[in-house]
């Protein structure tokens, strides 16, 4: 049985009479959850000081309230690649992006420090299904061979969410407030959700009896078995943590700190801020669905990704030791960090094809772990650096942080960097075809 599955894999799920149209329709409508739950992710950067000042709390504080979304992620992620393995793609995205949206819709009401936490924590568990239930899906939909290009445009997607979050997200803030603003967030998901109600299916009509196949299969290899294959594999958490690695500048200017840092260090506007922190996801646009190409193109993983490591290495040292950098040398600095960590996108077919078939959402959420685990730990720390360094002072009832304080925490990155590098040496070379 294990070689029939593998011998119809993605080439009898993708057949050449399956439109190309539907393909993208139903792939990219279901990738539309990761797109809003990167705006879920990244909107706190914008809010960072009307949070602050309106629940009275530090930056740790806040680091940590924002890592409550990461912290049901992680918690979820474990079973979330056995569920979408197992049962419908479809309907678990409905739930899992209805409790998100309810979240999000409550976050933007309460007054409640604590409550905050409560439905935060609520939206992360949505993330825990967003990126796992696209891959899953691109994997039944399309050729192997084009994974890569496709996850790269998946992970497009999410990074234009990360962009709306930014200097979008910080005019409607300007007009609106930010309760008003996160509630506005709310609205869109529950449109996102009619969207993937009306135009997501599990996989092509002609693999009905292929996809019950696998869904046989799993159930005999039973649950622990399968988890246990995942977690126990080298290849699967080598990916893992190159991702996380290289996902920080994501982490830490994209999501929370990077418009306060700007606005403190360099003494721009808000808006000014937003719009320079935008380009790091204007550079993860473009960079995403470019690193996926080139691997393709030329036929390997691993070596792009160290490639990807060692120049984004050389980009934050940049940022960090020039001097006198002005708005425009930051707009670039910030395009290219976003345009080579994109990489990190390379992880993700690499360990598809390092991994069975139908074990492709739950190998895969080994590297959605270390990412969320990215964002879990280094937010919260990062603020804890910062309030280490403060001298307590205030600027508009909002803790002032001075330009050495940032330096220090900002050394995160570069040390990152390296650790990635070692990992993606660590990682075998897949040549761009499934291994089991």
């Amino acid at each position: 049985m294990n070689e029939s599955i593998q011998t119809f894999s993605s080439d009898v799920l993708i057949q050449e009479h399956t439109s190309n149209l539907k393909k993208w329709t139903v792939c990219f409508t279901a990738a539309l959850f990761f797109f809003y739950e990167f705006i879920q992710m990244n909107m706190f950067n914008v809010l960072a000081g009307d949070l602050l000042r309106a629940f009275n709390i530090t930056a740790e504080q806040l680091g940590s309230l924002s890592a409550y979304c990461f912290y049901a992620t992680i918690l979820f992620l474990l079973p979330a690649g056995q569920l979408l393995d197992r049962f419908s793609t479809r309907n678990i995205i409905l739930i899992a992006l209805g409790i998100c949206v309810l979240g999000t819709t409550f976050l933007s009401f309460t007054h409640s420090f604590a409550l905050a936490h409560l439905f935060r924590f609520m939206t992360g568990i949505g993330s825990a299904f967003c990126f796992l239930s696209s891959v899953r899906l691109a994997s039944r939909w399309f050729h192997p061979k084009r994974l890569a290009l496709v996850v790269g445009l998946i992970v497009t997607m999410a990074m234009t969410g990360g962009m709306i979050a930014q200097a979008p997200l910080s005019l409607l803030n300007h007009y609106l407030g930010w309760r008003q603003t996160v509630f506005c967030v709310a609205a869109l998901g529950a449109i996102i959700l009619i969207l993937i109600y009306f135009l997501v299916q599990d996989y092509p009509p002609h693999a009905k009896h292929e996809h019950k196949a696998q869904c046989d299969e799993l159930r005999e290899m039973g649950y622990w078995h399968s988890m246990l294959r995942s977690y126990l594999n080298w290849q699967n958490w080598m990916g893992g943590i190159y991702t996380s690695l290289l996902n920080l500048p994501i982490v830490i200017l994209g999501s929370l700190w990077g418009s306060l840092y700007l606005q403190q260090v360099y003494h721009f506007s808000p808006e000014k801020a937003a719009s320079i922190t935008s380009l790091l996801f204007l550079g993860s646009i473009l960079g995403c669905p470019a690193a996926g190409w080139f691997s393709d193109y030329i036929g390997y993983r691993r070596r792009p990704m160290i490639l990807g490591a060692i120049f984004s290495l050389a980009v934050i040292l940049a940022l960090l030791y020039l001097p006198h950098l002005t708005a425009s040398q930051l707009m670039l600095g910030f395009f290219l960090l976003g345009f080579i960590t994109s990489a990190q996108v390379i992880a993700y077919p690499t360990i598809a094809e390092s991994n069975p078939l139908i074990l492709t959402a739950t190998a895969v959420s080994v590297i959605s772990i270390s990412t969320q685990i990215g964002f879990a730990v280094f937010q919260p720390f990062f603020g804890r650096i910062l309030d280490y360094y403060w001298d307590g002072s205030k600027l508009n009832d909002i803790p002032f942080y001075s330009p050495i304080c940032y330096h220090i925490a900002m050394m995160i990155m570069p040390l990152a960097f390296i650790i990635a590098l070692l990992a993606a040496c660590l990682m075998k070379e897949t040549f761009c075809r499934r291994q089991t």
